[in-house]
């Protein structure tokens, strides 16, 4: 097979993951390594991008932009993809009604703006978690695609939406929107096995990570012999990938990937943009 293509969705998160997803406000300690995401990782990986010319999308909370503008300028003037990750990084599924969530997703577009002047195109949800809202709200803000839901694995596709999950009935998948997705996967994420929390919701760490390299090998290498028109999206953290040590690992991974005819690497963007017009929709 051929034509693959690899989107690095960097997930700049910084504080923003420790005050909201892991409910640390008074812990500087774990603030701390968000800082260090900011002020080391994100320059560490913008300049191997920059030594591969490798284009990457960056879905930047707006706490992250507003906390850290220096570094998210250097993001955007280094020509990468900068797209939305909420405004405070708190899962959709755990605001307390429609409008708080809404206010949120919007409060992120205006962040995106300030610093690009444009509206974010794309969507990835903090902790890959739907409410029962947040399709209508992407709808509703004009957002053009998403990733943060698992349907498949190599292939973009059209949004679900209208499903329905009865206790004594058949699932009801619903009807695609107008949104496209780009499957995302915690198999092809590097926070959950190597970040170490001391307490829930993750204890994770300390894994040989020689063996989480090779399933990001296996499953690219897989996609390009048997998936045509392939779309693999890897998602990262510059506070966890941008150790020195995963940085070697990964550059060696870019120059596997580089090493393979006819396969690239474009953003999220991109990648829907094609996507949209090779599969117009019809109704």
């Amino acid at each position: 097979m051929a034509n693959a293509t690899v989107s690095l969705s960097i997930h700049f998160d910084a504080v923003s993951t420790w005050l909201w997803s892991f409910d640390s406000w008074d812990m500087p300690t774990r603030h701390s390594r968000g800082v260090y995401g900011a002020d080391v990782g994100a320059p560490r990986l913008l300049d191997l991008l920059d030594q591969y010319d490798i284009p990457s999308t960056w879905c930047i909370p707006g706490h992250t932009i507003e906390s850290f503008p220096e570094i998210c300028e250097e993001v955007h003037s280094h020509g990468h993809g900068v797209q939305h990750h909420g405004w405070s990084h708190q899962g959709p599924s755990t605001f307390e009604s429609k409008e708080a969530e809404y206010h949120d997703i919007e409060r992120g577009i205006e962040s995106i703006r300030g610093l690009t002047g444009e509206k974010p195109t794309g969507y990835a949800s903090p902790a890959w978690d739907f409410s029962e809202h947040t399709l209508d709200i992407l709808q509703e803000l004009g957002f053009e695609w998403d990733s943060s839901v698992m349907a498949a694995d190599f292939r973009p596709h059209y949004l679900y939406g209208g499903w329905a999950a009865p206790e004594d009935g058949p699932y009801q998948r619903g009807e695609p929107t107008d949104l496209i997705e780009l499957p995302v996967s915690w198999e092809r994420d590097d926070f959950p096995p190597f970040t170490y929390t001391w307490s829930r919701p993750h204890r994770m760490g300390y894994v040989p990570e020689d063996a989480i390299f090779q399933k990001w090998y296996d499953q690219f290498d897989w996609m390009y012999e048997h998936v045509e028109n392939g779309v693999f999206v890897l998602t990262l953290h510059p506070q966890v990938i941008g150790q020195a040590h995963r940085l070697m690992r990964l550059e060696a991974f870019l120059q596997h990937v580089q090493s393979k005819p006819e396969a690239t690497f474009k953003t999220m963007d991109d990648v829907a943009t094609d996507f949209r017009k090779a599969n117009p929709k019809t109704s």
